[in-house]
């Protein structure tokens, strides 16, 4: 799928209906093609009020929707290895049963269940101001 910011809250929805009942969602691109841009905006599609940003420095954030749900955003680009993952209690999150978006999860890659969704977003070639999605 090719979209354009103006198109995140309609590919938001597409998303959340994919992922279907999975709580383990892996963000795949490289840096500064908009993994948490599209977050932010499932997020606020999932009924999250609060501001939604990048947990860069604190690993983790941690959202409440307008239904009482959490949802857990991780970014582990800034980890060294997997150990950090394991001592902040990534397990527990992981089986907590809750939605956890996950950027960066390359770097605890061994620690990561089996049945995660997986969505890539690229540049797209021909537009710059748009991008490709893929989802498995």
């Amino acid at each position: 799928m090719i979209y354009r910011i103006e198109d995140l809250p309609i590919v938001a929805k597409e998303v959340i209906a994919l992922a279907k009942s999975k709580t383990i969602w892996i963000f795949e691109g490289e840096m500064g093609v908009g993994k948490t841009t599209l977050i932010k905006a499932i997020c606020k599609e999932l009924g999250v009020k609060t501001s939604v940003q990048s947990p860069t420095f604190s690993i983790v954030n941690e959202y409440l929707t307008d239904s009482g749900k959490t949802i857990f955003h991780f970014d582990f680009y800034r980890l060294k290895n997997e150990t950090e993952a394991l001592d902040f209690g990534i397990e527990e999150y992981f089986d907590s049963g809750n939605i956890c978006l996950l950027e960066w999860a390359e770097k605890i890659e061994s620690l990561l269940p089996e049945d995660c969704f997986l969505i890539r977003i690229a540049l797209n070639v021909d537009n710059e101001l748009a991008r490709n999605l893929n989802v498995s």
